[in-house]
């Protein structure tokens, strides 16, 4: 094959990498499109699902609310009216003569229909009213029966303790169709003893929920059960008792599945009868509207796939072939010094590519060039290094030999400033520092190198003291913080001076903040000229003649630069001088490693 069939085929390879690479474009986007609406979809279904069973759960508890409150209003009607029977004057004398040995005669007894029937009249559904004396035998109707024939005998028992409240106890033992109800008969002249009983039996059908309580006909199931568990009414006889009594034992509203149907419980208990009324709505009927939801989510996500995969397609061929273009254009170039390319389209946007590519072409190049100077530059600079860094060494053996002879010359004194002198340069130079952070005692004890090497100097006109507690020689400042002030006082403080001065270096603080004080007693500053310093320090701007505070700046500086404002903690530096009365300066810092020694 000759070499132009070689590049011509491998220009067509090329131009099938790239429209395979479009290819894959156009299938990440359209699966990008597809996740991103299958998860908003997925959100708004679930989201409008359960907003629509809440609002149905919300409406079946108040459905159940206002069914039990019709119910109990029936009920304390019954109450009321058996209330009035029980406290009956007539009732009530003709009880306390029958305990104190004096039954009721037949006359007497024949008085009792007006009394007792106005629970009839005035209340449907009530069946019959019956009244016991305490030992169970019927008063009325007149047939001599007892309590005890008609119901069990826990039943009085209850009645009794209950101390004439209206019992409800569920379904006649004798009569399936009816209710029963008992009320202890207290007798007010005598304490509140128990003297007979009332017997109500109510209609079932009068408590028969038939319709549904919605009053939508949606197919819901209504259920009252005894707190036995029996049933006093149902609309549903699929539903056995049993499977009744095990929905009423569970103590929270849940969905339930009884055989092949799923329903929504929702309970509502009787504070009158205690009885329980469950209301059960079949989950279909409550998000019947969900299916249609589900359907417009589908086809809207079908509807937005269909217009996102023409819009892409669409789009690629607009911007993403002339980018291709490009592409190649730029595959053209050879390895070593970049090229600018030449136009490939006359479009803005590419134009704009063009230029772009072009410019930064231009820029790498001066980039490499400018990279490769400063790489020599700083091979020199290493290698300078490298010499350099046995002067160190050079200046402490010469120190070291020159301490030696003036041992051996018996100037002790002279060989103590050498030693200090030596230590001084030990800790500038060449001292560890942890990122530039040292102990305070560590600071202090150069700070009284120096002095003491200024002592030799000034000789009588220098006094100096240092204060600082031990439990603050483990906290960390930048090192050669203190250093510059001191030498500050001393040049402004002492040297300005004919007559004696002195210089005090203070260390006060608590567990979060320490204060160091430098201060002495030289010719101060005026105010004009205090606040000209302050203004530079605020500003970054001091000027560098020889009265200017150069220490102070490069101090102050140091601070802001180690003491970064985190937490609201950051250090602080206050400078307070009067003319003739000295200056002091104080620095305030966070405690910063272990204060206690």
């Amino acid at each position: 094959m000759t070499k132009r069939g070689r590049d011509c085929m491998r220009r067509i390879l090329s131009m099938l990498k790239l429209n395979t690479l479009r290819n894959q474009m156009l299938l990440g986007f359209l699966a990008v499109m597809l996740i991103i609406l299958t998860f908003v979809g997925g959100i708004t279904f679930h989201s409008v699902s359960t907003l629509l069973k809440n609002n149905a759960e919300k409406h079946i508890q108040q459905t159940a609310i206002q069914a039990n409150g019709r119910l109990e209003s029936v009920l304390e009607q019954i109450n009321s009216l058996t209330t009035l029977v029980s406290t009956n004057d007539y009732i009530q004398q003709l009880l306390l003569r029958d305990i104190e040995g004096h039954p009721a005669t037949f006359t007497e007894r024949q008085a009792l229909p007006s009394i007792i029937n106005l629970v009839q009249i005035y209340t449907d559904g009530i069946k019959s009213v019956e009244l016991y004396n305490k030992d169970g035998v019927r008063l009325y109707p007149l047939d001599g029966s007892t309590l005890r024939d008609k119901v069990p005998e826990d039943w009085i028992e209850m009645a009794t303790r209950k101390e004439g409240s209206l019992v409800w106890f569920g379904i006649d033992p004798l009569d399936p169709t009816s209710l029963v109800a008992i009320r202890q008969i207290s007798l007010i002249d005598r304490h509140f003893t128990t003297g007979g009983y009332l017997l109500i039996r109510s209609d079932r059908d009068k408590f028969a929920l038939k319709d549904s309580l919605s009053g939508e006909g949606d197919g819901e199931t209504v259920l009252l059960l005894a707190p036995d568990g029996q049933f006093i009414t149902s609309n549903d006889d699929s539903i056995s008792q049993k499977t009744a009594a095990k929905l009423v034992e569970e103590s929270d509203d849940q969905n339930v599945s009884i055989g092949k149907r799923s329903f929504i419980v929702v309970k509502q208990r009787s504070s009158v009868t205690g009885w329980t009324l469950l209301i059960l709505t079949p989950v279909n009927v409550i998000t019947k509207g969900i299916s249609v939801l589900r359907t417009t989510i589908v086809v809207s996500a079908l509807m937005g796939t269909l217009l996102f995969t023409l819009l892409s397609f669409f789009l690629s061929i607009l911007i993403t072939r002339p980018v291709f273009r490009l592409i190649k254009a730029m595959r053209s170039t050879r390895l070593g010094i970049l090229k600018p390319i030449e136009n490939v389209s006359s479009t803005m946007e590419i134009q704009e590519l063009n230029y772009s590519y072009n410019k930064m072409v231009d820029n790498i190049n001066e980039l490499i060039q400018l990279v490769y100077e400063k790489e020599l530059s700083r091979s020199h600079t290493e290698l300078k290094a490298l010499q350099a860094q046995i002067n160190p060494h050079f200046l402490f053996n010469t120190l070291d030999v020159l301490y030696w002879s003036l041992l051996d010359r018996d100037e002790d004194q002279l060989a103590e400033y050498v030693v200090a002198m030596s230590d001084l340069f030990r800790y500038t130079i060449t001292g560890s520092s942890k990122g530039g952070w040292v102990k305070l005692q560590d600071e202090l004890e150069h700070v009284k190198r120096y002095l003491l090497i200024m002592k030799m100097r000034f000789e009588d006109r220098l006094e100096w003291e240092i204060e600082a507690p031990p439990e603050f020689s483990n906290v960390e400042l930048p090192r050669l913080l203190l250093q510059p002030l001191v030498e500050n006082a001393v040049l402004h403080g002492v040297e300005s001076k004919i007559e004696p001065g002195w210089i005090k270096l203070t260390v006060a603080g608590d567990e979060e903040w320490v204060t160091i004080t430098v201060e002495d007693d030289g010719m101060g500053m005026d105010e004009e000229m205090l606040r000209s310093l302050v203004e530079g320090l605020d500003s970054g701007k001091v000027s560098s003649s020889k009265d200017s505070g150069v220490g102070i700046a490069n101090v102050h500086r140091r601070l802001q630069l180690f003491f970064s404002r985190e937490n609201e903690q950051g250090a602080a530096m206050t400078i307070d001088s009067q003319k003739g009365q000295g200056t002091r300066i104080n620095i305030k810092i966070p405690v910063r490693g272990d204060k206690m020694p």
